[in-house]
């Protein structure tokens, strides 16, 4: 492992919440010791380093702390206690329009963003073409930033952040903002800065891009540092506390439980799951042809999921969700019950959700299967297993890839040249 691309030692970040508001500055000098207030640790003693090069991820739920700690090391809020140091020039595309002055053009943002983050007038002439092109703005350039649409403001902002060649970028969530496309150039723009050595800090709420360009990990909860790992840790560790602290109730973490069939229910510590959450998934199963003769899975067979759980209440509409990955977490194909039109009413007692596959067009790999249950406005997640159980696949053919497809061929002579 290099050097510390980014060190965050010790990190806290108070703010201050007042309780009444004064009218004038005249008011608060005149009755200065009237002003009650209350700290907010927005970060508390947050630690970690990113190694130059590597791409860290920050994961946490809406108020954990995550776009204050960017700002931090970005250096646009000092911090309380602690410290941040960056080696390298930094670039950071954080909330929607940070930076950006709506009265001035799109041309005169980008030399003023550019100038701050360190550019010169030169230098910004000489790349203003290619930052217009990826913005894919030129019609729009002169116009007033003001009127540019949520997606515009990201082009731009990205485009910027990344025509400056920086050593260290910092990406909040604003890329959900772009259009699918956009998003897929963003990306692509960040493989590249991969391969080429930089140092990425992300934030996002789709855990599964976490999974796909991240090395590392950060979890946060409510400004605290709850956990660092893998992204496939971290993941499940974040997924794991969206249980603690759903919309709809509070439940503290479940415990282990183990299926032995679909009707009956062992408690791996003996204690009643009841205990932690209204419902849990006690256990999966992977049904196909091969079983008892093989234990893997040929191209275009059938395959069937069980997914065994225990309700110890009513809950209605309630949805079961299953994600495949392959072994290096990319995911193969996600799908739940809402968008197969299966409403479901949970009543107290066991039961199965059952998935069935016609056919399953993969090839060679090792397939594992996260399996995930949560309200249909999905403001509750009830449960959540990651790798619960996996499957492998094995061609017997010649064919390379990963989708098992059946093209047919025909080739045909069109006559020899030169003749009429």
């Amino acid at each position: 492992m290099g050097n510390a691309g980014v060190e965050v030692v010790d990190v806290s970040k108070r703010f201050r919440l007042y309780h009444e508001k004064t009218s004038s500055i005249k008011e608060r000098f005149v009755h200065p010791r009237r002003m009650s207030y209350e700290d907010l640790w927005a970060l508390d003693s947050i630690s970690f380093d990113v190694p130059e090069g590597e791409t860290f991820g920050i994961l946490g739920r809406n108020g954990s702390g995550k776009s204050t700690l960017l700002k931090c090391i970005s250096g646009i809020l000092q911090v309380t206690s602690g410290k941040v140091v960056v080696r390298g020039k930094l670039a950071a595309l954080l909330e929607l329009g940070a930076g950006f002055q709506p009265e001035l053009s799109g041309r005169d943002n980008i030399f003023l963003n550019a100038s701050l983050l360190g550019l010169s007038t030169r230098e910004v002439e000489r790349r203003f073409d290619e930052i217009v092109a990826f913005s894919e703005l030129e019609q729009f350039i002169d116009n007033q930033v003001k009127y540019y649409s949520s997606g515009m403001y990201v082009r731009l902002g990205f485009a910027v952040a990344v025509n400056v060649d920086p050593d260290v970028l910092v990406v909040d969530e604003v890329l959900a903002v772009g259009d699918e496309r956009f998003q897929r150039k963003c990306l692509e723009r960040i493989k590249l800065f991969q391969k080429e050595g930089r140092t990425i800090i992300f934030v996002t709420h789709a855990a599964d891009l976490v999974r796909q360009i991240c090395t590392e990990a950060v979890v946060l909860q409510q400004g605290k540092m709850i956990g660092m790992g893998p992204p496939g840790e971290a993941i499940r560790l974040f997924r794991e506390h969206l249980l603690e602290g759903s919309e709809e109730g509070e439940f503290a973490p479940g415990e282990e439980v183990v299926v032995d069939d679909a009707s009956r229910i062992r408690s791996t510590t003996g204690e009643s799951a009841s205990a932690a959450r209204p419902l849990v998934i006690t256990g999966a199963e992977i049904q196909h042809p091969g079983i008892g003769r093989r234990q893997y899975l040929l191209p275009r067979e059938p395959l069937r999921l069980w997914v065994a759980f225990e309700a110890f209440s009513a809950l209605p509409d309630v949805v079961f969700a299953i994600e495949l990955h392959d072994l290096a977490g990319n995911l193969v194909f996600g799908t739940d019950t809402e968008i197969l039109e299966k409403p479901f009413d949970a009543v107290p007692g066991t039961g199965v959700a059952d998935f069935a596959f016609d056919s399953v067009p993969l090839l060679d790999g090792t397939y594992s299967v996260n399996v995930g249950v949560r309200s249909r406005s999905g403001g509750t997640v009830y449960d959540w297993r990651e790798q619960l159980c996996q499957f492998e696949v094995m061609n017997p053919g010649r064919s390379l890839g990963t989708v098992a497809l059946q093209p047919t061929a025909e080739v045909r002579a069109l006559g020899a040249l030169g003749a009429g």
